[in-house]
């Protein structure tokens, strides 16, 4: 898309954008962490509903400690009145623990004596911080030019023609902030983020389509269809999925290979193949079991085969009784050879 047809369109946006919108003042008086979290309560919804969503949030707990310790589904149920409360509950959550973590209070405003751009870097490492957050927050808190934009907005923007397909996807649309003047910026994007709430609620109204091609007529192939509605508000973050469950060794028998002289492999389920016992095999008749090892059945009986060590010349040998001490016999013999008294 070339440069002067994209500055062309915005501008025509602007135009359009102001004929059916007037410009919504915001409280900037709000300390910096205040602003960031306010601006996840307006991401993709209107301004009355997120300031009413705002105050009732900060009114029903008892300080941002208990809305940082608080469930996401207790905390959806206090911003009911958002297009997606779980995805703003979890950004909160996410937000004041980032915060605590990093300062143990929830107090944001060094950020403001920064740097521009440095504070900006800081809040985008915040987690829980979309690009919709810092972008709002830098025009409202910090003094710099940035349009912010959210699903609904960047949905808009590539319909009409300005933004993209590789843009829509990243959400980061280039040329506004050099087709708008920085002073016109927090109109243009009250006047745009108006647009995009009613888009986002109801993206198949007709007044929707008339504005969209209001901006540019050739917007027709890219207008919403019925049963095909896109869901261009945030979703919450993703688990990690589950650590893979490691198989275990029991009940699974291990292949070993042997590998005999020959070279060749045998597999068996536990052990290997001894080689004498493959030459036995080798040689043994087909169709004839292998005979049995006694010996290795029955230890007791092969002891029993061996042969007792010779001591003397003892019949008790040949039953494989142990022989007398030799000492002992030779003494029995000499008492029998004295001649009674």
């Amino acid at each position: 898309m070339a440069g002067t047809n994209r500055s062309g369109l915005i501008t025509k946006l602007y135009k359009v954008l102001k004929q059916h919108y007037k410009p919504v003042s915001v409280n900037g008086d709000r300390p910096l962490l205040e602003q960031m979290l306010y601006a996840c309560c307006l991401e993709n919804a209107h301004y009355d509903k997120a300031e009413k969503t705002y105050q009732h949030l900060a009114s029903s707990f008892f300080d941002w400690n208990e809305v940082r310790v608080s469930t996401v589904r207790e905390l959806a149920e206090s911003l009911k009145d958002l297009p997606n409360p779980s995805a703003v509950a979890s950004n909160l959550k996410r937000l004041l623990q980032t915060v605590f973590e990093a300062t143990y209070s929830f107090d944001l405003e060094p950020v403001k004596k920064q740097n521009l751009g440095v504070g900006i870097k800081r809040l985008e490492k915040m987690e829980g911080a979309s690009q919709f957050v810092v972008g709002y927050v830098t025009q409202h808190a910090l003094g710099g030019h940035s349009i912010p934009l959210d699903g609904g907005a960047v949905e808009i923007l590539y319909i009409v023609g300005i933004a993209t397909e590789a843009e829509r996807d990243s959400g980061e649309v280039a040329g506004l902030e050099r087709a708008i003047p920085k002073n016109k910026g927090t109109e243009f994007a009250s006047l745009l983020h108006q647009f995009s709430a009613d888009f986002v609620s109801n993206p198949l109204s007709p007044n929707i389509k008339t504005l969209l091609l209001a901006v540019n007529a050739d917007a027709k192939d890219r207008l919403p269809k019925r049963g095909q509605k896109k869901d261009v508000t945030m979703k919450p973050p993703e688990l990690p999925p589950p650590m893979p469950v490691k198989a275990t060794a029991k009940g699974a028998k291990a292949e070993k290979v042997a590998h005999d002289k020959h070279g060749k492999d045998h597999k068996l389920a536990g052990k290997t193949v001894p080689k004498k016992e493959e030459a036995k095999d080798a040689k043994r008749p087909a169709g004839k079991a292998p005979i049995a090892d006694v010996s290795k059945k029955h230890p007791a009986k092969k002891e029993a085969a061996k042969p007792v060590a010779k001591a003397g010349k003892s019949a008790h040998a040949t039953h494989g009784r142990p022989a007398a001490p030799a000492a002992r016999k030779a003494a029995t013999k000499h008492l029998a050879k004295r001649k009674p008294r």
